[in-house]
């Protein structure tokens, strides 16, 4: 399935790089920006101000709203977004969803898709699941790695804010390198994460070789809905990973939730991109390349790499992390993956359905 056609605009604000909504023709605006969105998550919860996580669920969900016509059951794992969204006896939850345990919300979510199929509802009502980074990458590894091996056609959301933020910021297997959290305190040789741990969700799900995968931010809302709207048109086991940035965990500013997220691109240490089958179909190229201290800087989980002297040894070795990405993923027009390297990029004419 091809995607819709864009309309292209050359109409931008002095000195940005956006265009006013009111240039683009009523089809091409998001669903964020029409009277008719679900609000599939809606006020009354407890999220922190300037909380990456609560406007990803929202922007995710209300596009999978509309995809489907509101025929959509979501899964939540345990973790910040049910623990803000559902404080018992209240919901601001406005569809039908159900909580799991913090690493089950894949199986969980394929139970409800297998109920679907036996029921004959499964090509009426589709399912989402969502955790964050620790019930997806950490806790729920497993169950996902099961999800996609079985096939089962659910669409799993991972919100990345790159730790456990609920249970007072320790480290997962999404945590940056160098990144100060409860369990990696600045200190020693190594302060913050140590180098080379982790692991990469998106990687993982597309070695499994399922039909979608693909990665976004909340800074691109445009792309985050296509990308929703376009896994829901897709059978079969889907993943998205989501970044969306945590004031409070990540010691940065609420009011830049968004330029936080939009810089983790810009510098290449959060590549953007989709994949079909295993198999890198596109990626969202960066606009102007910048220097990752202008992402670190702003965050005071990073503050010890320029304290006292600071980390310039370790800030370098993040510049060459995010300059490997630019060259693996080509996120400039001018960079080609390297020759070896895992991911292949198709060429215009190799597009997938």
């Amino acid at each position: 399935m091809s995607r819709p056609p864009e309309q292209r605009e050359r109409f931008y604000q002095t000195g940005t790089l956006a265009v006013g909504g009111r240039l683009l023709a009523e089809e091409q605006r998001t669903v964020q920006a029409g009277e008719s969105r679900a609000n599939a998550i809606t006020k009354g919860h407890r999220a922190c101000q300037g909380c990456g996580e609560a406007l990803g669920a929202r922007y995710v969900l209300d596009a999978a709203m509309r995809a489907t016509g509101g025929q959509v059951i979501a899964a939540n794992a345990t973790g910040c977004l049910e623990v803000f969204s559902t404080p018992y006896p209240e919901s601001s939850w406005r569809l039908p969803w159900i909580h799991s345990l913090f690493g089950n919300a894949p199986a969980v979510a394929s139970g409800v898709a297998a109920a679907l199929r036996a029921k004959g509802r499964a090509s009426e009502v589709r399912v989402v699941g969502q955790g964050g980074d620790g019930g997806t990458v950490d806790i729920g590894m497993a169950c996902l790695s099961g999800m996609f091996e079985r096939g089962d056609d659910v669409l799993y959301v991972c919100y990345d804010n790159q730790a456990y933020m609920n249970t007072g910021v320790q480290r997962s297997a999404a945590t940056p390198p160098a990144a100060r959290t409860a369990t990696t305190e600045p200190l020693g040789g190594h302060p913050g994460n140590e180098l080379g741990q982790g692991k990469s969700a998106p990687l993982i799900a597309m070695a499994h070789e399922i039909p979608y995968v693909a990665t976004a931010t909340v800074a691109e809302l445009r792309d985050l809905e296509a990308k929703v709207i376009r896994a829901m048109s897709f059978r079969g086991p889907r993943y998205l990973h989501v970044l969306v940035p945590c004031p409070l965990g990540w010691g940065s500013d609420p009011a830049q939730t968004i330029r936080i997220a939009r810089l983790a691109k810009e510098t290449g240490l959060f590549p953007v991109f989709e994949a079909l089958h295993g198999r890198l179909a596109a990626v969202s190229q960066i606009r102007r390349k910048l220097p990752v201290e202008e992402y670190l800087r702003p965050q005071r989980r990073y503050a010890h790499l320029f304290a006292d002297g600071g980390r310039p040894d370790l800030v370098a070795a993040l510049q060459a992390q995010a300059d490997r990405n630019v060259q693996r993923f080509g996120l400039l027009a001018e960079a080609e993956p390297r020759e070896g390297d895992l991911l292949h990029v198709l060429a215009d004419g190799e597009r997938g359905p």
